[in-house]
């Protein structure tokens, strides 16, 4: 182990501690989904739980709304559980980004264009990147 990591864990003691927050918090999920309706499981999860307030992080404005009218409910329902909160919050959480991946460009020339680009890159010096450049576009390039 780092010696910055031994000197931010200090003893094993932080990590233990650190473990069993990340067990409540998994148990606190269970929970969570088991007294939501089955449209919200996958819509919201547990944040954080410090001094008795628990965190719910929401995916969407609307989501958050409904969970806060909710909100006694499941303060009940987490009592029931054996977890006393005093309160629970609502956050809405920033949407996960997806990157879409653009569909690869289709290149077309005719038979005597990629034959002419061929001949062409032909009389350019060996290793040059123009030369290079122009054999791959006729290479990678579909009859038209």
């Amino acid at each position: 182990m780092s010696k910055l990591l031994q000197r931010y864990l200090g003893s094993g003691d932080a990590l233990t501690r650190l473990q069993d927050h990340a067990a409540r918090l998994r148990r606190l999920q269970g929970i969570l989904e088991a007294g939501l309706p089955p449209q919200f499981s996958n819509a919201c999860s547990v944040a954080n739980l410090k001094d008795e307030v628990l965190v719910i992080a929401a995916r969407g404005g609307a989501i958050a709304v409904r969970l806060k009218q909710m909100t006694p409910t499941l303060l009940d329902h987490f009592i029931r559980a054996g977890f006393p909160l005093k309160t629970i919050k609502i956050k809405v959480s920033t949407p996960e980004q997806v990157v879409e991946k653009r569909a690869p460009t289709v290149r077309s020339m005719s038979v005597s264009a990629r034959s002419s680009l061929t001949d062409f890159a032909a009389t350019l010096p060996d290793g040059s990147p123009l030369r290079e450049a122009l054999e791959r576009l006729a290479r990678r390039s579909r009859e038209s």
